[in-house]
């Protein structure tokens, strides 16, 4: 119990002191040291609960509940004001709705209701202890280097650096608590720090844009907070429970929860930025690239996601929290993947996939089977850890050649060729084979035709193939060798390139640890939640035999990279050559320019028509399964 309360209140305490440290030096040492020391403490954790599979811990202390109930009125207060202030008032009307109800909630109510576990640690929370221990501090780090580049390229931006590390590090502790608490009072306490932190992450800026989308997420988010709040007023009065963990095993016995199951999957959708939600998560994008790479891999998002696959054992298919997360997860993967091909924009296809594949995993927590659930926990896994490098790559990418666009990466192999390499792993590791995702998605298919959805399975099969669309052609581009390009990788902060060289070597850890990472960590969490985990999609053969095709592809790179028998020759440019093998004599003896540009086929795949089909459909999917609940309870 300690470690889990020093993982908390450590980062906190950091906050703390960044929000008042002004020097570079001093930041750079103190984050530098931290998160050393949290990646420490999260590794220290996960193997002190690695063979006992985790442990409840009572920690029964009135005083706590009372101090999160004052910070969750506090909370409340500020977004009323900001919200009035903004003249955003659907943010101050929400606040005015929930802190109220959960302020006569704890009084009238919960404080009769006896938690008898209030935190834990399993094998999944170790998971998601280890992404936000590892890749969230990673990202801190980076940032270091990316805050001084980003405010000396906006040099007539106010430097705000310690509000911005303090809300990092705050982010970080309020993960941690979120992912090891079995109040669900506690967990709603933690999960609304996270969205203001998100809120203020996003109108760091305090453009006119940032602070529209920052009450776009705020907004959104406070939706699923009040479908949160609702749940643990249904708990608690009809069921006078506020254990996660009993609420879950009372659904996986077929007792009657679907009302504070399917509150809080919606809870999960709003977070995990599901259509219709999903727009909150496309104007982050206009916060600097380490609040990206943050919000997208190892917290706010992954919130939402580690909820419902929690939730899993409690859903499947014919139960009505089972199947909004299939239909809303499903739908999402599909139509946001197609967004994805008409961007050219890194950052918004980065966007669009990572919705994307959190649908698929919200989809495999709603067929709720053994099967479906670990291929859920490796997609996490694999996101997390290539859709950061891909976030902080294009961040730098944006920085040396001052754009973020696809368009304008020719020759990036040659202008940055370590920062091009990683991105490449990053790359791979979303969506080609051997790697992880691609293997993670094959199962996550099987799953859905085991589980006798083969609607679902079609939809997946369609949503896997045109992610072929986007990464392809970004593929294309980075690998593009352009003559006479400088190299103006020199340029790079030497710490960006360290983190992004770290990532990019734990793509291919995760890749190789496959078999091991199930059998030691998956397998027995799925056990214990389970029992019967029989029919695995992949056996620990194949995944053997994917890990030898990994270590294949690596042994050829390192063999024969740079050891080819080339004869460099003129380009031919459908003219004649200039000499510099980018411009040629045209027919009408003019000098063109040779370029290259990719197909986004617009006219189909537009994010218009993409989003206005998920919007209408997932909400009346919302609409018809939370009508069925409610006139069910009433």
């Amino acid at each position: 119990m300690s470690l889990i309360a020093f993982l908390i209140l450590f980062p906190l305490l950091v906050a703390l002191i960044l929000l008042v440290a002004k020097q570079d030096g001093i930041r750079d040492i103190i984050v530098k040291v931290a998160a050393l020391v949290i990646a420490a403490a999260s590794i220290v954790l996960s193997v002190t609960y690695f063979k006992s599979g985790g442990e409840t811990f009572a920690v029964h202390n009135e005083l706590i509940s009372h101090a999160m109930l004052v910070i969750e009125v506090f909370i409340g207060v500020v977004i009323f004001y900001l919200g009035i202030k903004y003249k955003k008032y659907l943010a101050s009307l929400l606040a005015l709705i929930q802190t109220p109800l959960m302020v006569w909630f704890e009084l009238a109510v919960g404080k009769n209701i006896e938690v008898i576990n209030n935190m834990y640690i399993d094998r999944l929370s170790i998971i998601m202890i280890l992404i936000i221990g590892i890749i969230g501090t990673l990202i801190c780090v980076y940032a270091l280097g990316y805050m001084k580049d980003f405010h000396h390229h906006n040099h007539d931006m106010k430097d705000r650096r310690p509000w911005f590390f303090f809300l990092m590090f705050l982010f970080l502790g309020a993960m941690f608590g979120l992912v090891t608490s079995n109040n669900m009072m506690w967990l709603f306490f933690f999960w609304e720090i996270t969205t203001l932190c998100s809120f203020f992450l996003i109108g760091y800026t305090k453009t006119p844009e940032a602070i529209r989308n920052s009450f776009r997420a705020l907004i959104l988010n406070l939706t699923g907070g009040l479908g949160f709040a609702l749940a643990i007023v249904s708990a608690g009065v009809y069921y006078g429970v506020l254990d996660l963990d009993v609420i879950i095993s009372a659904g996986a016995m077929g007792y009657n929860v679907s009302l504070v199951v399917t509150l809080l999957v919606f809870a999960g959708l709003t977070k995990a930025a599901q259509m219709p939600f999903s727009s909150w998560l496309l104007g982050a994008m206009v916060a600097p690239t380490p609040t990206s790479a943050l919000l997208h891999s190892s917290t706010m998002v992954k919130a939402g996601v580690f909820l419902i696959i929690k939730l899993a054992p409690a859903m499947g298919w014919g139960t009505l929290a089972g199947t909004l997360a299939m239909l809303v997860g499903g739908i999402t993967f599909v139509l946001t993947s197609c967004a994805a091909i008409s961007q050219s924009n890194a950052k918004r296809v980065l966007a669009y996939s990572t919705i994307a594949n959190l649908g698929l995993i919200v989809a495999c927590g709603g067929i709720g089977t053994a099967e479906a659930v670990w291929a859920g926990i490796f997609l996490i896994i694999f996101h997390a850890i290539a859709k950061s490098l891909m976030f902080l790559c294009v961040g730098t990418t944006e920085h040396q050649i001052g754009s973020r666009d696809i368009e304008d990466m020719d020759g990036i192999f040659e202008k940055l060729p370590h920062i091009a390499k990683y991105m490449v792993i990053g790359i791979c590791g979303m969506f080609l084979a051997p790697f992880g995702m691609l293997v993670s998605k094959w199962a996550a298919m099987k799953s859905f035709v085991d589980s006798g959805t083969p609607i679902m399975a079609l939809l997946i099969v369609f949503g896997s193939a045109v992610t072929l669309f986007f990464w392809a052609k970004w593929l294309g581009k980075v690998l593009a060798v352009v003559a006479k390009t400088d190299n103006i990788e020199a340029n790079v902060p030497k710490i960006e390139g360290g983190v992004l060289g770290t990532l990019a070597f734990l793509v291919v850890l995760a890749c190789l640890t496959f078999p091991v990472i199930s059998s030691s960590i998956v397998l027995p969490y799925l056990e214990a939640v389970f029992g019967n985990i029989d029919g695995l999609a992949l056996t620990q053969n194949n995944m053997i035999i994917m890990v030898l095709m990994v270590a294949l592809v690596i042994l050829l790179l390192v063999i024969f990279f740079g050891k080819t028998k080339k004869r460099i020759v003129p380009i031919y440019l459908a003219g004649v050559n200039e000499g510099d093998d980018r411009t040629y004599i045209g027919s009408m003896d003019k000098d063109v320019q040779f370029t290259l540009r990719n197909w986004y086929m617009d006219n189909w795949f537009g994010e218009n028509k993409m989003m206005a089909a998920g919007y209408v459909s997932t909400l009346v999917v919302i609409f018809w399964i939370m009508a069925i609940v409610v006139g069910g309870v009433l």
